[in-house]
């Protein structure tokens, strides 16, 4: 078995990288105005700390979409090739959907998709 094929291809893809810096290096402008340094962004002037303490819920919103998003794409996939699956594949796609919502229902039933305060308290996740 040969490798050089794959070293020279690295050997390629690093002098390319080494390439795009240096000409950048080179190329690239040079300027020190008296607002160069200040952080911008969208027209407003930060204030305060840049280490802002996000919501827990924030991240479980985006666990949430990730999760279903992925679901959206295996059963696009599956609605794709539907006639060429047949039934197996069919009952296959069920039972991932099946999966689920039983994981929904269960995350339900722990409270984790209670945005507010809803008066009752939540379970722990813990099993007894």
């Amino acid at each position: 078995m040969t490798v050089w094929p794959i070293g020279l291809y690295f050997a390629l893809v690093v002098g390319l990288i080494v390439a795009m810096l240096v000409l950048s290096y080179l190329l690239g402008q040079r300027h020190m105005d008296r607002s160069t340094g200040l952080p911008y962004e969208g027209g407003i002037f930060s204030q305060g700390s840049a280490q802002v303490r996000m919501s827990a819920k924030f991240y479980l919103v985006s666990m949430f979409f990730v999760v279903f998003d992925l679901e959206a794409v295996f059963i696009f996939a599956w609605a794709v090739v539907g006639k060429e699956v047949g039934w197996a594949g069919y009952l296959e796609v069920l039972v991932f959907i099946g999966i689920l919502v039983a994981t929904l229902l269960y995350l339900w039933g722990l409270g984790a998709l209670d945005w507010g305060s809803s008066g009752r308290p939540r379970r722990s996740g813990r099993v007894s």
